[in-house]
């Protein structure tokens, strides 16, 4: 120990000064550093650490194996220069209401008036919802009428959405009426609307990617004028957000399942 300190005074005073700043906390040499820099009337503009990188051994690795990642929060005033993460949140919570409104308006276990109502219908003038070209009614319990009296020339094109509407329904033509039996409440029914669920919920995934894939496009074009941590930071905020959309995607497929199944 003595021969050690022995060593340590001999050593070059700025090699000393270097190794002895090492074993301070960060927040003192960082405070000194700036205190003496400011005598040569310098000026450095500082930022807030938002993580710090540690250089883990492999027995630390195998110990952290599976657990969560630190979360990041990055506060969206300080990067709406660089990208508007208010946005690019908006958006992805879109994709969320658009699967909850699917799941409403198409997915019920009884087939009702209403759930007819926004199937898409391609027509001479575009895609028109059903109820914007016909009257839809409830016959009894076991039927539905639409009426296509106003809208003759789209029965056939309205005849094709219904059939393809993923509601497991088999329309019927007697003139400008089109006759829908609502099918029987089985097992394999609820499967089938469970599937459709499924669908929707792997459609609105996709939606979510190219949210996110826009995001990450738009930063790329800041790297050349933004320092690569906060770029990494931004990125790792986008995919954050990404994730926590996909899991209340996942979690309103969950629920809807239980629904349908019973």
């Amino acid at each position: 120990m003595a021969l050690g300190l022995k060593c340590f005074r001999m050593v070059h005073p700025t090699f000393r000064n270097y190794l002895a700043a090492l074993t301070r906390p960060v927040s003192e040499v960082t405070l000194k550093t700036v205190s003496e820099r400011q005598h040569d009337h310098r000026q450095y503009t500082g930022f807030s650490a938002v993580s710090i990188r540690h250089f883990a051994t492999k027995k630390a690795k195998a110990k952290g194996k599976g657990q969560s990642q630190a979360r990041v929060n990055i506060n969206t005033a300080l990067v709406e220069d660089i990208i508007n993460l208010d946005e690019v949140d908006e958006e992805m919570k879109s994709v969320t209401e658009v699967l909850k409104d699917n799941f409403n308006k198409t997915l019920n276990i009884r087939t009702s008036p209403g759930s007819l109502d926004h199937i898409a219908v391609v027509t001479a003038d575009g895609k028109l919802a059903l109820n914007q070209i016909s009257q839809i009614s409830m016959k009894s319990p076991q039927l539905i009428l639409v009426n296509m009296a106003s809208f003759p020339e789209c029965t056939a094109a309205a005849i094709k959405a219904i059939r393809e509407s993923g509601m497991n329904l088999n329309p019927e033509l007697e003139g400008t009426l089109i006759r829908i039996p609502i099918p029987k409440v089985t097992r394999e029914h609820r499967e089938m609307l469970v599937k459709l669920a499924k669908q929707h919920t792997n459609k609105a995934k996709d939606s979510l990617r190219k949210v996110r894939t826009n995001a990450m496009n738009k930063l790329k074009k800041s790297k050349d004028k933004t320092s690569e941590d906060t770029i990494r930071l931004i990125e790792k905020q986008i995919s954050q957000m990404a994730d926590d959309t996909v899991a209340e995607l996942d979690r309103h497929l969950a629920v809807k399942t239980k629904e349908l199944l019973g």
